[in-house]
Parts: structure tokens; C-alpha cells; sequence
């Protein structure tokens, strides 16, 4: 069946990483997609996670095994398509004896290493995927180690297991781009005004720099994150799910120790803190977990929260941070599910989809999403096509085995895409040509073109920013203000000075 002009098949509200999930899911599915962002896509809680893809370690103390079990088998899938922005990371837990008992750390290890095998946790891999293709956890002796390195002296042993870094934003944009391929309406900068079912149909009004407009949709999804209980109200429909909104704030600092491993800190409080290398000269610290109210969805890093970051690592760190030494913090709003969980740490971060099917009589499907982190938001996206199957029937989950843009390396490993840019522009560093194939993997060649030197590059902004990039992301990554382009399409900002923030900013101005 045909769409007229302005009927979708599915319009989705947010431009985080579960909104661009489903609308790349079901685009991939012939669905007719419109998704509306009413900031920048990734602009608030998907650009200011811990940047891991990750299973969950702590989350075995709560016994959410499913969870984990599911989000290790994720992690596994989406290394496989995004190897350009996704990459193993090894971690050290020293070990304290007195915060948790050795035998209970191995045996939590031991359960990490193997849930993603089991068959609750195994999502839809591609057939022939092996579970998990990270080395395995184990005991090390840090005083005679290079993984102590940055570590107190009195921190003698501990363990190693591994994870993986995600560049979180660019998950954000580059599921978008797919969907977009795939025929979707990617539309950043537009806000939900209104929403209301028109029999079999929902109405929804939409704002942006051109005025308003209404569009329609045969079903409305509701991934707004902080703003879900928002979207619900101004639809008229009634919450059948509550939200907890749990603010987690991250320090950056100048570079820690001069290795490739992370630190995964246990506190007095029982909350663990991550230690990670970040962006090549410094440190992300984080993160906190503090309650926060429906009026403080503008997250804003504390005095109070860098002093516990602070301190945190200064239980571990051998050298000594102070407060003034942060460069750089950010801060997002999670909405999770309210499980009753009185300790803002011990929330559950499983996701929930609560369908509105409309009156006994039929009406337009309205799915909101609760919860959820960014590991497991290709399965979460399956899942709300699943719960939309009645009404869009006979389409088939795709997303598991097919790359995101610039992912498709053709069997090949990071190191070998890198030394063939390397030949094709030998006049290129290596530093530079490593950010751009770790922001944009292949589709690096559109920005690089015929390049034989950096001044071919067109105007250097600092920070390894080049004019053919910023004018490459916005015109194909919605990129529409510097700060589109220094935080979330790439973090340039933290090389940068103000002066060449405000330059890059005056030459954003001429590409609108």
C-alpha cells in the first residue's frame, strides 16, 4: 500500500540513540520513517554516556542477568558493524579486599566471561558469530605489570578483563545516516508541538526554522528520553510506566598514564568509577548517579560531583588531580524505568516499551521507550518492531549483520584499512589519518578525495579540523553550529582553543 505524500508508516520523536535505532530498523524494513529531534541529533543523553559498550560488570551485583547476558551478545554484534568507531578496551579492577571479597570478583568474571554465550542473552547474531571474539578475564599482579601503571604502589594485585569503547555521538549520527538511506526523514532541529489520534491515524504538528506543519503517521513512537513523560502528556495519552530520572555527570582531565588500559575503580560507597584514556592527551572520569527532577533535564556538572570524580580517583591514582585541572565536563539525564529502587545506582537500566494500542475499537499504535543504554539499543529496536507487528506485518529483523556507514571494512582489520589510506595519501600523517577512518571508517575517501598533502584539506580550524570535513558533515551529517561539529560529530573542541571555536563557528555561518 501507498503512503499519500504526508502519511508515514512510523514517526518517531528523539534523536537519541533508541530513536535512530528504530527508525534505521524499520526504514531497513520498507517502513516509510519521519523522525524528529528537537535539538541536535545525540545533544543530550546519547553524547554523555561513559562511552562503553559494555555488558555491565556491577549489574551482576543486582542480578540482572539478562540484561548483561543480552548486552554482551550486543557488544559482540556491534563491534562487528561499526569496527571504525567501536574497539576493545581493557580494564583493571585493583582489588580491596575489604570492599569485596576476591572469590566474589572471580566469580563475577567468570559469569562475564560467559553469559553472552547463553541462549536468553543472544539476541539475533549473525549465524556463524562466534560470542564474543575478547579475551577473557584474569588475575594480575599490578606491581610487576605495565597494567599498573598509574596506580598507588600499595595496589598490588587485581584483574583484567575486557569491554569496548564506543564513540557514542557518532553511534547516533551513523544510524541515522543508514536510516536515512534506507528512505527515512531524519529531521534534527524540529520539535513535537502537539499529537493526537485521528482515527486510525495520529496528527502530529511539528515546528521548525520554517514554521509549523502537521504530518501523519499510522504509529507514533515516544523515544524522547527525559522528555517521555512530556510527549505522553501532550499526546493525552496516560502513562502506564513511570520514569527515573538519574542524572551521570564525567570529568575530563589531562592524560593519567601513558598506557592503553582503562581502571574500573570500586568506591567506599559501593558505586564503581571509571578511569578512561580519552581522546590521546587526557582522562574521562565518571560517572555519578544523582536523582534529579522533571524540571532539571538540562544536566549540569555539580562542584559537589568533580570533587567526588576527584576523589574517587585519588583513592587509586598515583598522581594526585585537583579539581582545577578538569578541562572539560559533561553531564546527562537517563530515564529509566522506576523499578522502586530507592538507591539512584541500583535503578534498573533494562529497557521497557509500553504499547498504547488506543480504544477497544482500534486507533493508532503509540510505543514509549523507558530506560535503556546505548549497548543494547539495536536489540531495543527490534523489539519495538516486534510490538508494532500487528500493524506493520511480514517485515524481518535485518540489522545484526549489515555494517553502519564507513563499517564496512571487507574482512579486513583497522591496521590494514589504515595502511591503504596511508599509500593512497602519502602525504597525509598518520595521526590525522587515524581520526578521520575512527570517525568515519571508509567513507573517509569522501572527504579526502585526491588529497596528497593537508593543505589540500582546505582550511586548518586547529585540533585536526579541516574545512573538507566540516563542510563534509554538514552536508551529510545535519551538522549545523560549531558545536555540532567540536562535541558530538567529532570532540575537535578539546584541541582547540576559544579563538578557533569562534572561527569555526564564523564559517558555519556561511554554510547555512
Amino acid at each position: 500500500m501507498t503512503n499519500p505524500p504526508d502519511l508515514y508508516d512510523l514517526f518517531i520523536i528523539g534523536g537519541g540513540i533508541n530513536g535512530v535505532g528504530i527508525a534505521r530498523d524499520a526504514a531497513g524494513r520498507g517502513l516509510k520513517v519521519a523522525l524528529a529531534e528537537q535539538n541536535d541529533l545525540a545533544s543530550a543523553t546519547s553524547s554523555a554516556s561513559t562511552k562503553l559498550l559494555h555488558g555491565g560488570l556491577r549489574y551482576l551485583e543486582y542480578c540482572e542477568f539478562r540484561l548483561v547476558a543480552e548486552a554482551l551478545a550486543e557488544r559482540e554484534a556491534l563491534l562487528g558493524i561499526a569496527p571504525h568507531i567501536i574497539w576493545p578496551l581493557e580494564f583493571v579492577l585493583p582489588h580491596e579486599q575489604h570492599l569485596r571479597p576476591a572469590w566474589l570478583i572471580r566469580l563475577g568474571l567468570f559469569m562475564y566471561d560467559h553469559l553472552g554465550h547463553l541462549p536468553f542473552g543472544a539476541g539475533s547474531l549473525p549465524r556463524g558469530r562466534t560470542r564474543s571474539s575478547l579475551p577473557g578475564s584474569r588475575r594480575v599482579r599490578l606491581e610487576q605489570d605495565a597494567l599498573g601503571a598509574g596506580l598507588k604502589p600499595e595496589f598490588g594485585s587485581g584483574f583484567s578483563y575486557f569491554d569496548c569503547w564506543v564513540d557514542d555521538a557518532r553511534l547516533v549520527v551513523l544510524n541515522a545516516r543508514s536510516a536515512a538511506e534506507r528512505g527515512a526523514a531524519i529531521m534534527p532541529h524540529t520539535r513535537c508541538v502537539a499529537a493526537r489520534r485521528a482515527g486510525d491515524t495520529w496528527e502530529i504538528t511539528i515546528a521548525d526554522v520554517l514554521g509549523e506543519r502537521t504530518l501523519r503517521a499510522r504509529a507514533l513512537v515516544n523515544a524522547a528520553g527525559p522528555w517521555v513523560n512530556q510527549v505522553l502528556d501532550e499526546a493525552g495519552v496516560e502513562s502506564a510506566g513511570a520514569v527515573r530520572l538519574v542524572k551521570g555527570s564525567h570529568i575530563v582531565v589531562p592524560r593519567i598514564h601513558d598506557q592503553r588500559h582503562a581502571f574500573i575503580l570500586q568506591n567506599p560507597d559501593r558505586r564503581v568509577v571509571f578511569m578512561i584514556p580519552y581522546e590521546r592527551a587526557f582522562t574521562l572520569i565518571g560517572t555519578t548517579d544523582v536523582a534529579v527532577g522533571e524540571g532539571e533535564r538540562e544536566a549540569q556538572v555539580t562542584a559537589d560531583e568533580i570533587a567526588y570524580l576527584c576523589e574517587a580517583a585519588n583513592r587509586y591514582s598515583r598522581r594526585q588531580l585537583d579539581p582545577v585541572e578538569v578541562v572539560w565536563s559533561f553531564s546527562g539525564v537517563r530515564a529509566l524505568y522506576d523499578d522502586g529502587t530507592a538507591n539512584p545506582a541500583a535503578v534498573t537500566r533494562d529497557y521497557h516499551l509500553i504499547l498504547d494500542a488506543g480504544s477497544e475499537h482500534g486507533g493508532a499504535p503509540l510505543l514509549s521507550v523507558f530506560g535503556g543504554k546505548i549497548t543494547t539499543y539495536r536489540r531495543l529496536a527490534e523489539q519495538a518492531l516486534q510490538k508494532l507487528a500487528r500493524w506493520f506485518p511480514g517485515t524481518r529483523a535485518w540489522t545484526a549483520g549489515e555494517a553502519l556507514p564507513g563499517g564496512d571494512f571487507g574482512g579486513r582489520s583497522f591496521t590494514q584499512v589504515h595502511e591503504e589510506y596511508s599509500a593512497r595519501h602519502p602525504g597525509l600523517s598518520a595521526p590525522l589519518l587515524t581520526r578521520l577512518l575512527r570517525r568515519h571508517g571508509v567513507l573517509a575517501a569522501g572527504i579526502l578525495g585526491n588529497a596528497r598533502a593537508e593543505q589540500d584539506l582546505g582550511r586548518n580550524f586547529g585540533g585536526g579540523l579541516y574545512e573538507a570535513e566540516v563542510r563534509y558533515l554538514a552536508e551529510h551529517e545535519w551538522a549545523q553550529d560549531a558545536s555540532d561539529v567540536l562535541w558530538r560529530r567529532t570532540k575537535c573542541g578539546l584541541h582547540m582553543t576559544r579563538a578557533e571555536h569562534g572561527r569555526l563557528q564564523d564559517f558555519m555561518a556561511t554554510l547555512r
